[in-house]
């Protein structure tokens, strides 16, 4: 992303803000559209929900410095990947493979990084699959890349991980041990929620195949 010098530092700062807030609707409509599809052709829609959000100035500032980086807009720019942030919330764990790879498949869409704490959680229990993507950004002289942050995770995923945010930051990062441990304990737990739900879902799938086979209708289809 190139911002022309000849702008004032406002100037600079509301032609930023302008492309990651454009970017991020280009890609909640994206994700509209592919769930709109899939309601129509499989009749089910693996997303529940999005939330996006622009990272304050005051949380860039403060990331900026605490990762050692002068506070400049090209800095910035460059160094931070989660300025635009895009969470999308789904029902089951196997469609959170699912939308990434749809993500990944967009043919103007670059994965630049992609973090899957799924497969690898982090030690307080914290689980979610991070991609950080390139979208263009078609303006009159031509497209700009702009950076997003995707977070895809379940509902069980997200309660959690609200929660220990809420939690954590009321000990501005000096959680005593036992509260990590509880922590770690209840998103066990919600990861279990998880593997049940996503095995019931499995079930009533095949309940409905058998009879579909068998040439019945469930009660609620009639």
């Amino acid at each position: 992303m190139e911002i022309p010098k000849q702008y004032s530092q406002i100037d600079q700062w509301k032609s930023v803000i302008f492309l990651y807030n454009s970017a991020l609707r280009e890609i909640e409509t994206k994700m509209e559209v592919l769930n709109n599809e899939f309601k129509h052709v499989h009749n089910y829609n693996p997303i529940e929900h999005m939330k996006s959000r622009i990272k304050t100035p005051e949380s860039i500032v403060n990331k900026l410095k605490k990762n050692g980086f002068e506070v400049t807009i090209e800095n910035m720019i460059e160094q931070l990947n989660d300025i635009a942030g895009m969470r999308i919330i789904c029902s089951f764990t196997s469609d959170i493979y699912r939308i990434a790879d749809i993500i990944s498949q967009q043919t103007d869409i670059k994965v630049l990084q992609i973090k899957d704490y799924l497969k690898n959680p982090k030690q307080n229990g914290y689980k979610s699959y991070h991609m950080v993507v390139t979208v263009p950004i078609y303006l009159s002289e031509g497209p700009i890349e702009t950076k997003v942050e995707i977070q895809i995770r379940t509902i069980a995923m997200d309660f959690w991980a609200s929660l220990e945010q809420k939690i954590y930051y009321k000990f501005e990062g000096n959680a005593p041990d036992y509260l990590i441990q509880e922590l770690k304990a209840c998103s066990d737990m919600a990861a279990l929620l998880d593997e049940k739900m996503l095995q019931l879902n499995d079930t009533i799938k095949e309940y409905s195949l058998e009879l579909e086979r068998s040439g019945e209708v469930p009660d609620s289809q009639t």
